[in-house]
This record gives C-alpha cells, sequence and structure tokens, in this order.
C-alpha cells in the first residue's frame, strides 16, 4: 500500500485516486470540485476510487485554491446559559450539524451572548474563516445580521429577521397560524379568560405569535385586555414570573397560552404553587413541541415547529447561497398537538 520512509503509512492522495480510477488528476480535481465537466462514468470512478483508497479531501490545501473554508458558523446570539436550558437550540444545533454532514460541511458552533462576543465574531466570520452563517435567534436592533450581510457573508436566519429588509435569507415555522390554532383550541375548550406569556417583542416569534393571539380574540368578539398579557424572554424563570403576574392581575384567568414550552414549565410551576389544576381550573398551551413539552407534569398541549425540515431547509437554502443564488425565505407549516394540559 502507500508507505512513505521507514515504512510508515501515508495518506492516499490525489494521485492515488487518478490512478485507481483510471483518470487525469484534473478529472479528480474537478469532481472533488462539484462534477461540472464530468461524465458519469468517470465521475462514478472517481468516487468508487475514493472509496477503496480512504482518500479524504485536503481542505487546507484546497481553500488556498479556492478561497473558502469549507466550513459554516451556526451562530447563536444568546448568552451561554441559555444555549444549554433551551432544547430548541440543541435539536437545530443536532439537525443542522446532520443536514451539513450529507455534504461533508462541518459546522463551527459560535455563541454571542454580549457586545464584546458579537464583535469578535463578526471580526472571525468577515475574515472568511467560514463560506457562510446559520443565525439563530437575532433580535431587532442586533446588528450583527446587517454587519454580515453588508460584508457579502451568505446569511441564513431561523425566524424571519426584524428591521433589516428582505435582503436575508431565513427559514421560519408559521408562528402566526400557530398561535391562532392554539388560542382558537383554548376557546373551543369553552374557556373565556385566555391570557397569555409572549416571547421578546424584539424577536420574530414573540412578535408573530402576539399577533395570531389578538387577532382570534377579534374574530371571536372577545376584547383584548392588557391585564391577562406579559412578556417573557423564552426562559423558564420567566414563565414562572409572567404567570405569578397574571394571577395576581386576572384571579378569574381560566387558559393560558404561552409562547414556548420552556416558559410553559415556568408556568406550571406557578399554578401548582397557587394551587390552581391544570387543566381543570386553568388550561395551559405551548409552543415548539419540545422535549420540554413531554417532560412537563401535566405533558404539554403545544404547537409543533416542525425542525427537522427547519434545520434542513436552512441548510439547503444557506449552500445555494453560498453557490451563488439569490436570498430566498421559507416559511413551514405548524402543528397542534394536544396533550393532558389542556
Amino acid at each position: 500500500m502507500n508507505h512513505g520512509a521507514g515504512g510508515r503509512r501515508r495518506p492516499p492522495t490525489i494521485h492515488d485516486v487518478a490512478r485507481e480510477a483510471g483518470v487525469s488528476r484534473g478529472t479528480v480535481s474537478r469532481v472533488l470540485n462539484g462534477g461540472h465537466y464530468v461524465s458519469p462514468t468517470a465521475a462514478e470512478a472517481v468516487n468508487a476510487a475514493i472509496r477503496r483508497t480512504g482518500y479524504v479531501v485536503n481542505r487546507h490545501a484546497r481553500s488556498l485554491i479556492t478561497g473558502r473554508s469549507d466550513s459554516v458558523g451556526f451562530l447563536l446570539t444568546e448568552p451561554q446559559e441559555r444555549f444549554f436550558e433551551d432544547p430548541n437550540f440543541n435539536v437545530l444545533l443536532r439537525g443542522c450539524t446532520q443536514a451539513l454532514a450529507a455534504h461533508d460541511v462541518p459546522l463551527l458552533l459560535m455563541l454571542a451572548g454580549t457586545e464584546d462576543e458579537r464583535r469578535r465574531i463578526t471580526r472571525y466570520i468577515t475574515a472568511g474563516h467560514v463560506d457562510g452563517v446559520l443565525l439563530v435567534s437575532s433580535h431587532s436592533g442586533d446588528p450583527i445580521a446587517t454587519e454580515l450581510r453588508e460584508a457579502g457573508v451568505p446569511l441564513v436566519a431561523c425566524g424571519k429577521p426584524i428591521g433589516i429588509g428582505s435582503k436575508v435569507s431565513y427559514v421560519a415555522a408559521d408562528d402566526r397560524d400557530g398561535a391562532r390554532d392554539m388560542v382558537r383550541h383554548l376557546l373551543a375548550q369553552g374557556r373565556r379568560r385566555v391570557g397569555v406569556v409572549t416571547g421578546p417583542l424584539d424577536t420574530p416569534g414573540g412578535v408573530e405569535r402576539l399577533a395570531g393571539y389578538r387577532e382570534v380574540l377579534a374574530e371571536a368578539g372577545v376584547a383584548y385586555d392588557e391585564r391577562i398579557v406579559v412578556s417573557g424572554d423564552y426562559s423558564r424563570a420567566s414563565g414562572e414570573a409572567g404567570a405569578e403576574r397574571l394571577l395576581a392581575q386576572a384571579p378569574d384567568l381560566d387558559a393560558v397560552f404561552v409562547a414556548s414550552d420552556l416558559m410553559a414549565q415556568g408556568v406550571l410551576t406557578a399554578l401548582h404553587r397557587a394551587g390552581r389544576r391544570v387543566p381543570e381550573d386553568v388550561a395551559v398551551g405551548g409552543f415548539d413541541d419540545s422535549p420540554a413539552a413531554t417532560a412537563a407534569s401535566p405533558s404539554l398541549t403545544t404547537i409543533r415547529q416542525p425542525w427537522d425540515r427547519i434545520s434542513s431547509e436552512m441548510v439547503r437554502v444557506l449552500l445555494a447561497q453560498i453557490g451563488g443564488e439569490d436570498p430566498a425565505a421559507v416559511i413551514l407549516p405548524t402543528e397542534l398537538v394536544k396533550r393532558e394540559s389542556t
């Protein structure tokens, strides 16, 4: 086999692949760079030779030729503790990693919860260390999306970005429609005093889910009452604090729509402490269908976001953009999942 000085095995090279496949080195190179101008027969021979020889692309060498890093960043603009607390981020990260693995592209996790971290990571990205960015949890007024776009970095946001125009690609669940389904479900259960714990109102999910709540109240002829509307930050603690405020401001509350399952766990804790039974006294509906929904007691009726499709579409749109295509927007349907809390 391949041995260098002293009999030590050396890694197979592009020359070994070419010899094994019976083609030129240039043909192998074209296959490795996308297969343009290569016949299907030659491409098949090269791929078979790659498998037989165990050849692995030297990414550093290729990046010097192509000007690409052959890697993608997963950028979470939240404090580090949120990454470990909120199960949605882990589900999304795993899905994006798997979707990129099918293209042999590694994913770099980047956490930027402070202004200093955002500056440092923006410098790193714009220096060309990654070919594109999957941006998660971007708040309005967060300059990072605008800076990356202006620097020409391919970018796909999870959720519709607020306040940066239509030039940024995004993939989102239909937050507003999901909220409408949940509030209609609560009203159909005979509930008449439906409070809400919103997400942050500088994020697309926070804004859209509140809008869906308001629309269904209006269509049902129920007056909008600010005393039963509180906001949270998607953390369990903010759900608990929100429920305490709701109970203090509206003791006759008989249902709560909570804009995330993790916050809904906090709502359940506060209701239990106040002696309110769920769902007998107060029905609770969440959003996400994250692992927090089935871990809750009682298990949560919630809105399922199609996380697998969101992650695979984010990767598809980003790779297309890296390949030269224009920005795109994808909105995916949600689904009401009924469990014990309603």
